[in-house]
């Protein structure tokens, strides 16, 4: 069993940086140290792993369907089936982040990496912890882990969150740079292209923010705040009718929104 990436429903809460947590797949990966080594099927599973993994399948659909607690009763259960499950402490630290319980939702990250040191998914998810609580150097340190393991699918993701939290910390030149390598993996998150047009807004490079915002608000992603952020691209670039026709779609799909009622009021440096 391998959890499966978990997308957030709605962008407006990527925007807003109020995901839970950012999961790719926990797929198995050769283990051993530096001599090349097989890579692990569900053949080599013992009888243990075999029922852990049963009760974490059970765990991870009551976690993305946001019932918590039950979660954590599977998430425990494989555990005590099997305690050397590195992927069951990865899916308990998510959890644990949605109760909001930081302390223990670091502990499990922890060990699921200190049972498998190239778990990328648990590296990840301790440096959007990290992240979150401010820790900001070592939590770039976890993403670089992640990142650097040569089985990694989700690197594009990595690099997303290292760069957001890159300009949390205050270091824009880079997480531009880290969010430009994650661009380039996948040019179609809208969380990357947003978070990126904005940075390039913020130092005045209107002519690439309008590259990045125009090419989301021309998808079905575009929302409140993408709408909103181009708008004020265009006004800089005096593009009055691309402004209109932006502020046309504002009005129509998000009615009640603050960024309507800032377009309308003339907002435009909040």
């Amino acid at each position: 069993m391998t959890l499966a990436s978990l997308r957030s429903r709605k962008l407006l809460a990527l925007l807003a940086l109020g995901w839970v947590g950012l999961l790719a797949g926990c797929g198995t990966q050769p283990v051993g140290g530096d001599a090349p080594a097989e890579w692990h099927t569900a053949s080599d599973d013992t009888d243990a792993r075999k029922r852990a993994r049963t009760r974490l399948a059970l765990a991870t659909g009551y976690y993305e369907n946001g019932q918590y607690t039950i979660a954590l009763d599977e998430q425990k259960k494989a555990l005590q089936a099997d305690p050397s499950f590195a992927d069951a402490y990865n899916l308990g630290g998510l959890v644990y982040m949605a109760l909001g319980d930081m302390a223990l939702a670091g502990s499990h990250f922890q060990r699921a990496i200190a049972l498998n040191p190239r778990d990328a998914d648990a590296l990840h998810n301790l440096g959007w912890l990290q992240c979150q609580q401010g820790q900001y150097p070592q939590a770039v340190q976890q993403f670089q882990r992640a990142v650097a393991v040569p089985t990694y699918p989700g690197r594009a993701k990595t690099l997303m969150a290292q760069g957001i939290c890159e300009a949390r910390g205050g270091d824009a030149s880079q997480a531009e740079a880290t969010l430009m390598r994650s661009y380039e993996l996948d040019a179609g998150n809208p969380v990357t292209g947003y978070t990126l047009a904005q940075l390039l807004f913020r130092r005045g490079d209107n002519a690439r923010a309008q590259f990045y915002i125009r090419r989301l608000n021309n998808s079905e992603l575009a929302n409140a705040e993408s709408l909103w952020l181009g708008i004020r691209v265009e006004r800089r670039l005096n593009d009055r009718r691309a402004m209109e026709q932006l502020g046309v779609q504002l009005r129509r799909r998000f009615p009640q929104s603050r960024e309507l009622l800032a377009y309308e009021q003339g907002n435009f440096d909040e």
